[in-house]
């Protein structure tokens, strides 16, 4: 099994994706959605505003995003992540996403 390639608090690694989530959280979240291929970026960019749907949905992304690139973890790993530091889970999904080893996560 793999790793994220990013730590939970590699927020700075990529100054792009920190702005984005920092400031417009809804977008990198519709498109991690949509990368995961979960929903469109639009419907995950509403989701991301209903709340505990936005939660609920927020784990089983997080969860995708491990399956696709192999990485080792749990439900209950993911909720300590998204509960210790969102923006930074969101960062690291985020970076992840933007990697696409296997293709299906490429995102322009």
């Amino acid at each position: 099994m793999g790793e994220w390639a990013h730590g939970l608090f590699g927020c700075c690694d990529d100054l792009g994706s920190c702005f984005m989530v920092t400031f417009v959280p809804c977008i990198p979240f519709g498109q991690n959605m949509e990368a995961a291929g979960l929903s469109s970026c639009v419907v995950g960019a509403i989701l991301f505003f209903i709340p505990l749907l936005d939660i609920i949905c927020w784990f089983k992304l997080r969860g995708a995003i491990r399956d696709q690139h192999g990485i080792e973890g749990s439900l209950f790993g993911d909720l300590l992540s998204i509960c210790i530091c969102g923006w930074c889970a969101m960062i690291q999904e985020t970076q992840q996403c933007k990697l696409s080893p296997q293709g299906g996560m490429a995102r322009a």
